[in-house]
């Protein structure tokens, strides 16, 4: 077998990379063709694309846009259609910032903390 047949034997099945609308960079799967033409008549497709978050985090953004942003209410099956497709494809991600570094590669901290007053 192949080197590369072998590495990719070795990949995770979620490594396979998704199919993206060059336009928008939207995962085209189920649902991405009601969320373009809703989220994007607004805000642009990045807005989506660099977040992340539980279907009750996306449906609290939608309220919230609702409330204060002029963001129309959508029909039950087209919010549906919108939550599940940002829930399976921009949920959340295991792992979003680096690690905190060690202490001792810290900067001194230039102000006076509660811990400095020993």
């Amino acid at each position: 077998m192949s080197t590369l047949g072998m590495a990719l034997m070795c990949l995770p099945l979620g490594a396979a990379a998704q199919e993206t609308d060059p336009d928008t960079g939207l995962v085209k799967a189920s649902g991405w063709e009601t969320v373009r033409n809703n989220c994007t008549a607004c805000h642009s497709a990045n807005l989506v694309t660099q977040n992340s978050g539980t279907r009750n985090h996306w449906e609290n953004l939608i309220r919230w846009m609702q409330e204060t942003q002029g963001l129309w209410e959508f029909e039950a099956e087209t919010e549906e259609t919108i939550l599940g497709y940002l829930a399976e494809h921009y949920g959340p991600k295991e792992d979003t910032r680096r690690p905190a570094l060690p202490r001792m590669l810290m900067p001194d901290n230039p102000y006076p903390t509660v811990a400095d007053t020993d």
